[in-house]
Parts: structure tokens; C-alpha cells; sequence
């Protein structure tokens, strides 16, 4: 099942189990590597260096598993369905790094909503995704499952596209 439009905000009420939604593409480049790395500070030889990457059996350089993990939180933040409605990150379990990420690769997001329940708090609930960062050819190059705390509905808002932002 596709899911709902790009600009529509997605509350607990709307995270269907079985739903799955696909982010715009994104290039990959040596930059993208180069600020990953002088950001974290991780510069193994295998991201950096392109003779030691051929070395290690690759095609030259790769992305950080991690960089390409956050692309999923990057890509699914771009497409703004869970903008106002996510409260808190509480982590990720079965990350799997299937394929290395080159620079020049083009990524998508597919964000699938594997499951929901309500908390003993009222109004939010808990909700597992999962992401799968897939390469223009289908390559899947990592994936995980996400457990976030997503609100329910505003009660001032009946067709979804509420985001609680300056003059709602």
C-alpha cells in the first residue's frame, strides 16, 4: 500500500501497518564523505584513501555505514510527514549494511510502517518504521527498524494537514 501524499502530516491515527512511502533521490558525493568525516572525526583509510579502499576489495572509496544510515533519517525529514508528529527517537534494532555506498551513487528512501501501539500516556503512541536506503538499480544498502513516539491527531485537525507550525 503507497501512502499518503508528501505534504500531509502523518499522526499515529494515520501510521497504517503496511503502509511504505519512497523519498526523493539524492547523489552521493566525495564531499558528502569528506564532511562526514571532519565531522565524526572517522577517517579510516577505507573512506579516505582510494588505493587502500581498491586494496580492500572495493571500487574505490566508500560512504560510512553510519553516514548512510543517518541518510535515512535525512531523506524521511525531507519529505515532511513526521515534522510535528514524532516526539522522540528511542532507537534503532536489526541494522543491516547489505552493500557499500560510492560516491556518484544515487539513494532513495523507502520508509516502511511496520507496527503501532498506544502508550499509557495519552495522546501518543509508539510506532516502529523501517528503512531501506536502495541505490537507483534497487541495491539495498542499509536497513533498519525505528521505534519512535508519534502524537495522535490534534483535535483541531480532521484532515491531516495540520503541522502545528506558526499561524495554524
Amino acid at each position: 500500500m503507497e501512502g499518503p501524499p508528501m505534504s500531509t502530516q502523518i499522526w499515529y491515527e494515520d501510521f497504517t501497518p503496511g503502509t511504505a512511502v519512497t523519498s526523493a533521490s539524492r547523489r552521493i558525493s566525495l564531499e558528502d564523505i569528506d564532511r562526514y568525516a571532519d565531522l565524526t572525526g572517522e577517517r579510516h583509510p577505507v573512506h579516505m584513501d582510494d588505493a587502500f579502499a581498491r586494496t580492500a576489495g572495493f571500487d574505490g572509496r566508500i560512504a560510512h555505514g553510519l553516514f548512510s544510515l543517518a541518510l535515512i533519517e535525512g531523506l524521511k525529514s525531507g519529505m515532511g510527514l513526521f515534522e510535528h508528529s514524532v516526539t522522540a527517537s528511542l532507537g534503532w534494532d536489526d541494522i543491516r549494511f547489505s552493500a557499500p555506498l560510492y560516491p556518484g551513487d544515487e539513494v532513495h528512501l523507502r520508509l516502511e510502517f511496520v507496527e503501532r501501539r498506544m502508550t499509557s500516556k495519552a495522546g501518543r503512541g509508539l510506532a516502529k518504521e523501517r528503512g531501506i536506503l536502495l541505490k537507483s538499480d534497487g541495491t539495498e544498502v542499509v536497513s533498519g527498524d525505528h521505534l519512535i513516539f508519534l502524537l495522535c491527531r490534534p483535535e483541531d485537525d480532521n484532515d491531516g494537514a495540520h503541522t502545528g507550525g506558526i499561524g495554524q
